[in-house]
């Protein structure tokens, strides 16, 4: 479970986010909707620990994360635009995270091609990211981040900017991975149509 009480975010004196208050149920789906410059990616960013709470806490069922490091809060972060490395292959961008984690070569093989096998694309796990469609781009930024086994995974708009088709697509097996996985995720989009159809729950993100 995910427990965000209070929270707020305030830069030299500008509050991006005021006293927000929310949970997500363990294995669910949240969607925080929202226009677009509303402060819903820096509170994705301050869950994970990339931008600095002013106020509120951050728990992941009974441990509060609120100070700790972003890379020990065990929580998995897919971006807008994926962000992945560049000069590595599909397998070595998934296999990343459990390099880090020093988990044996073994068991960093295993799992990647199970996650290649779950985003279906198993066919590409030593092709250059720099070859990748858009499409196939984000299922390799879904496979990344889940290879940990996050705690909680954080999905900041993971659909936008791609062709109707390959959105149409993309969101069918969005949804089936997070069941499959029995993720607890908070996903950020614009789109309602795309909160209905991934998330338990929504919440309207105040303007502050």
């Amino acid at each position: 479970m995910l427990n965000v009480s209070n929270l707020s975010v305030v830069f030299e004196k500008s509050v991006i986010i005021n006293n927000v208050s929310f949970t997500v149920a363990t294995g669910e789906t949240l969607a925080i909707t929202g226009p677009s410059g509303i402060g819903k990616t820096t509170l994705l960013h301050a869950i994970c620990g990339i931008v600095r709470i002013t106020h509120g806490t951050v728990y992941i069922d009974d441990s509060d994360i609120t100070s700790l490091p972003a890379h020990k809060r065990g929580i998995g972060l897919v971006s807008q635009t994926g962000d992945l490395f560049p000069t590595m292959t599909v397998s070595q961008n998934i296999e990343f995270g459990l390099r880090i984690s020093r988990m044996p070569q073994t068991d960093r093989a295993a799992r990647v091609n199970e996650l290649l096998e779950m985003v279906n694309l198993a066919h590409l796990a030593h092709r250059n990211v720099a070859e990748l469609s858009g499409g196939e781009a984000r299922r390799i930024a879904l496979a990344r981040a889940l290879a940990p086994r996050p705690l909680v995974l954080l999905l900041d708009e993971p659909l936008s900017g791609l062709d109707q088709e390959t959105h149409d697509s993309l969101i069918i097996d969005l949804a089936r991975v997070l069941k499959q996985t029995a993720t607890t995720a908070l996903l950020v989009t614009h789109d309602h149509s795309e909160a209905e159809f991934l998330a338990d729950t929504t919440f309207v993100f105040p303007a502050t």
